[in-house]
C-alpha cells in the first residue's frame, strides 16, 4: 500500500493511493496529479548515509570505509513532491542526489540486522540536495551544505511491504537521465543502516534515514526540473528556483568556488580527478564576512 500526506481543505491529511486518486479517511477523493503534497511523515530527525553506492565510490576514486558514516539534516530542510528547491542567488553549486528514504515505524534501540525489518514502516523516494558552495567550511558537519531550507524533498508517498532488493533508481534532469543505479550496488542494505544507527541513537516513528546516492551527482540551475524514480516507489519531482535574497555577507561562512567545492560538485568531471586530491584552501584566503572574529589575530 502507498500512503501520502496532502493538504485537504487546508489541513494535513493522510490519504491512501488508489489508482490515480487519493482517498481520504472520510471517503473523499482527490486526483493525485493535482493534490498539494506534503512530506509523507513528520520526522523528529533525518539521518543520512555518506557513501553507500559502489558507483559513487569508484567515481571519486576512493576506498570504501569498513563501516558507513553519517550526517544529519535538520527537519527544517524537509520538503515535498512538487515543491520548489531554493538555491540562494549568490550560490552556484546545488547538486541533486537521488536516494531511497527509510521510514521508521516503531521506536528502535539496540536491535539486530535481522530484527530491523520489524521497525521499518516503509520506504519513500528522496533527493538529498547539497549546496556545495559551503563545502570548505562545513565539510565535517555538512550542516549548511545539506541542511539549508528545502534541501530534503521526500515523497510522493510511503510504500509499505516494499522489497528493496535489486530495484532500479534513476535521477532525471529536464527529461535526461543523469543518475542510473540500483539498490544492488549498495555496500550496506536498509536493515544494516537501521541497526547501525540504532546502536547509539533511538529511532522514533516517522524518522527518516537516507540511504545514499549512485554516481553522477551534478549541479542544477534555477528553472531545472529534477525527478527521482525508484522502481516500486514512484517518482519524486521538484523544480529549482533562485532565492529572492543572497546568503548574507554580514556573518558566517561565505560561498566559495575552491578546489574542494569544485571537486565534490563536479564529481568525476573534475579536471584533476584521478590525478591528485583537491588542494586544501588556506583558511586565511577564505572570504571573511563583514563582522570579523572578536579575537582575530
Amino acid at each position: 500500500m502507498e500512503f501520502r500526506r496532502i493538504l485537504l481543505d487546508g489541513y494535513p491529511t493522510r490519504v491512501l493511493l488508489d489508482g490515480d486518486s487519493l482517498v481520504a479517511p472520510d471517503g473523499r477523493r482527490v486526483e493525485a496529479a493535482t493534490a498539494t503534497h506534503l512530506a509523507p511523515v513528520s520526522p523528529s530527525k533525518i539521518l543520512c548515509c555518506h557513501l553507500n553506492h559502489i558507483s559513487r565510490v569508484r567515481e571519486f576514486g576512493i576506498e570504501l570505509a569498513p563501516a558507513p558514516t553519517y550526517f544529519q539534516k535538520p527537519v527544517s530542510a524537509l520538503n515535498a513532491h512538487g515543491a520548489a528547491v531554493v538555491r540562494p542567488s549568490n550560490c552556484h553549486y546545488l547538486n541533486y542526489e537521488g536516494e531511497i528514504a527509510i521510514i521508521i515505524g516503531r521506536s528502535a534501540r539496540n536491535i539486530t540486522v535481522d530484527e530491523a525489518k520489524n521497525y521499518i514502516a516503509g520506504y519513500s523516494v528522496a533527493n538529498d540536495f547539497g549546496l556545495h558552495d559551503f563545502r570548505d567550511t562545513d565539510a565535517g558537519s555538512m550542516l549548511r551544505v545539506k541542511g539549508a531550507d528545502t534541501l530534503c524533498p521526500v515523497g510522493p508517498g510511503l510504500v509499505t511491504e516494499w522489497d528493496f532488493h535489486n530495484k532500479a533508481m534513476r535521477t532525471i534532469v529536464n527529461g535526461v537521465v543523469r543518475q542510473d543505479g540500483s539498490t544492488e550496488e549498495m555496500a550496506w542494505d536498509m536493515h544494516y543502516l537501521v541497526a547501525d544507527l540504532a546502536r547509539l541513537i533511538t529511532l522514533e516513528p516517522g524518522d527518516i534515514i537516507l540511504s545514499g546516492t549512485p554516481a553522477i551527482s551534478r549541479p542544477v540551475e534555477p528553472g531545472d526540473v529534477v525527478s527521482v524514480e525508484v522502481e516500486g516507489l514512484g517518482t519524486l519531482t521538484n523544480h529549482i528556483v533562485e532565492g529572492p535574497t543572497a546568503v548574507s555577507d554580514e556573518v558566517g561562512a561565505q560561498p566559495t568556488a575552491t578546489e574542494e567545492v569544485l571537486s565534490t560538485a563536479l564529481g568525476g568531471d573534475w579536471e584533476f580527478r584521478g590525478q591528485r586530491r583537491p588542494v586544501a584552501t588556506p583558511k586565511e584566503t577564505l572570504p571573511y564576512p563583514r563582522v570579523h572574529p572578536k579575537f582575530q589575530s
